[in-house]
């Protein structure tokens, strides 16, 4: 089989397995598991065979016009270079833990064969974003997807959260979408093609002629897709979906989508340096606030959901820098640790069953009954600290690397501003995240709550997948030395200065949060906690079904449920109660954009109601009240109708004479 076959495999086995999936799973139970888990093993499998031929050398590349347009033709096309091999790796191995770990988490999911059709329809859907040469199919992945989360962030659906959370995700994600499609044809109409390399080629050769107002159409349409500010706020409470669910958007589909597609148009981005420094800005902004906001969440999940937040933000500062393999390098580590962190937290909430969901202030005990968890938990906390020599250090480093050498001139293409920008903000959160990384440890195996009833041992699904996603978040910060080859050449390897600061700030931000830990302890000792009421039942959908429907503050407020023995309330002072609520921008753009909306909506239902309908009542009115004097001169009387006649013709008469005596 030719490479490029093999590569239509890749996206088109988990379409098939979903509609498959989808159109059997209700008849036939017993096909449900394997048609999830099947498809998208074996094209993990097709995606490897593919990298291993391409090998990070020439881009494969192949084409077929879809259908004549008139003007910019669109093609199924595929570009698959040394980005897009191991991307598509990265999908298939997050994609398959997924499917596997779910078949244990959600085995007695009433609508779990739903749930894995649309999984792998996902999953086949960010492969198409990840293969795709045109930029067209690339958008029909893109949108795909975001159907996808909706139905998937609203599993459970008959709590108000989760609908709310879905409906959010899609409506958050739409807006940013609209300026991206524009963006996009903006972009086909300066290059004349919508395939990428045409495009690339086109600015090669300084052909693209509004490349500042492409790049900030675009760059909209990827802050809605991977969270960053100021479209970022549908990521913490996509939270109220399943926990596999919330892994594969964090790790490997939704969110990476935006990241890679700035890597792969990164020369579109940067033939603007305007675009550039915005990026940086943006990254900035989001990598310092989401940390912040994940020091104060109760919710383990919302932790990691504003963690997922933080380090997409360094991923575009990477870019903003103008390297895009030190982007895709921390892409592909974070996408290992951050999938294990959420299925670790997924065996949490199996093991803990708190009525909060994964409130880390009611957790108790959990250490010992859950040691597969603890232990990649550790390594994958250690991993997002980016502590020596987890992968998490390496791919951080290559940023950091890579915004200090732009912001000391050696990038002539790039805007020191940028480098200094994404460098600063890139320190500062580096100890930001160990600190709230210390805390979720602490809080979670540590805590101080009621001890949940022991529902015994986790699948072995579960808890398999955890070690095989420890072994890349140990060991993938090894491949430093090779991945240069499959990307731009650049090296990928830490430089002394940024190492020595990130990690000797990762080092401070951990032990200043034990300290805090160990003095908010001793003193919360005197505090008596409350017992919290568990669910008794050991299913981890369930619980977490149930947790959703009875604890609204986890995916509100969070700050009303606490732990007087939480470090991050005495880190962050009065600071605490507005990161806990995510800065209050929710509160601030229902006040800019949802409230003025809804008051023109009032507006326009008056108008319409009082104004157009009374026209239009009015219209209908006027004929029926002239029927009904018409109708009442009809007497059916002959003589009131001869004494009519009479009387008009003796006024016509009278008319007449009075008109000839006139004339006359």
């Amino acid at each position: 089989m030719t490479t490029t076959t093999l590569a239509v495999l890749v996206p088109l086995l988990p379409f098939l397995g979903a509609a498959a999936g989808l159109l059997l799973g209700r008849r036939t139970p017993g096909l449900v598991r394997p048609l999830a888990v099947l498809p998208t093993l074996t094209a993990l499998l097709l995606a490897v065979l593919v990298a291993v031929r391409q090998g990070g050398e020439k881009s494969v590349d192949a084409a077929t016009e879809l259908t004549p347009t008139g003007s910019v033709p669109i093609e199924l096309a595929l570009h698959i270079d040394g980005f897009a091999a191991l991307v598509a790796v990265l999908v298939g191995v997050v994609a398959s833990c997924v499917q596997i770990y779910s078949t244990g988490y959600l085995r007695d999911d009433a609508r779990y064969p739903s749930y894995a059709a649309l999984v792998s329809l996902f999953t086949s859907a960010m492969l198409l974003v990840v293969y795709s040469g045109d930029l067209m199919v690339l958008l029909v992945g893109w949108e795909i997807m975001g159907i996808c989360s909706y139905f998937l962030v609203g599993h459970y659906w008959e709590t108000p959260e989760a609908r709310a959370a879905s409906l959010k995700a899609f409506l958050v994600t739409k807006l940013g979408d609209v300026p991206f499609l524009i963006g996009l044809f903006a972009l086909a109409a300066d290059a004349g093609s919508f395939r990428v390399t045409t495009i690339l080629a086109t600015v090669a050769d300084g052909r693209l002629d509004h490349p500042t107002l492409i790049a900030l159409l675009l760059l909209a349409g990827v802050a809605g897709k991977s969270a960053q500010f100021p479209l970022h706020t549908w990521l913490p409470d996509a939270m109220a979906g399943p926990t596999p669910v919330s892994a594969l958007i964090h790790a490997a589909t939704m969110v990476a989508a935006g990241v890679y597609f700035v890597a792969r148009l990164l020369p579109v981005f940067a033939a603007s340096g305007a675009a550039l420094v915005v990026l940086a800005v943006m990254a900035a902004v989001t990598m310092a606030g989401s940390a912040l906001a994940a020091l104060a969440q109760d919710d383990i999940k919302r932790v990691l959901a504003y963690s997922t937040i933080g380090q997409l933000g360094y991923m575009t500062g990477a870019l903003a820098v103008g390297d895009r393999g030190a982007a895709v390098f921390h892409l592909l580590s974070h996408g290992a640790f951050k999938a294990l962190l959420f299925l670790t937290a997924g065996v949490i909430i199996h093991a803990a069953g708190t009525n909060s969901l994964a409130a880390m202030s009611r957790m108790k005990g959990l250490r010992d009954r859950i040691p597969d968890a603890y232990w990649t938990m550790t390594v994958a906390l250690l991993a997002l600290a980016a502590i020596p020599p987890f992968s998490g250090f390496f791919s951080k480093e290559a940023v950091l690397g890579a915004a200090e050498h732009t912001a000391t001139g050696h990038t002539a293409s790039v805007p020191t501003a940028a480098g200094w920008i994404v460098l600063v903000a890139g320190l500062l959160t580096a100890l930001l995240t160990a600190a709230y990384a210390t805390r979720l440890w602490l809080l979670a195996f540590n805590g101080r709550g009621a001890e949940a009833p022991d529902h015994g041992r986790q699948p072995l699904a579960m808890t398999a997948v955890l070690w095989v996603l420890a072994v890349p978040s140990l060991a993938f910060g090894l491949a430093v030395g090779v991945l240069p080859d499959w990307f731009d050449g650049r090296s990928l390897s830490p430089t002394l200065t940024t190492s020595v600061l990130g990690t000797g700030l990762a080092l401070i931000g951990g032990l200043v949060t034990y300290g805090a830990w160990r003095h908010t302890t001793s003193l919360a000792a005197r505090v008596p906690m409350g017992a919290v009421a568990v669910s008794p039942d050991g299913d981890g959908g369930q619980v977490e079904s149930e947790a959703i429907a009875s604890h609204a503050p986890a995916y509100g407020d969070v700050a009303s449920a606490h732990d007087p023995a939480d470090p991050g309330r005495l880190l962050l002072g009065p600071l605490h109660g507005h990161a806990a609520a995510g800065f209050r921008l929710d509160a601030v753009y229902a006040v800019l954009f949802v409230r003025p909306v809804q008051a023109a909506a009032r507006l326009v239902r008056f108008l319409d109601r009082e104004v157009v309908e009374t026209y239009v009542r009015g219209a209908g009115t006027a004929p029926r009240w002239l029927g009904a004097a018409v109708r009442r001169a009809q007497t059916g009387n002959v003589q009131t109708y001869l004494s009519a006649l009479l009387a008009g013709t003796v006024v016509l008469a009278v008319a007449a004479v009075l008109v000839a005596t006139a004339g006359a």
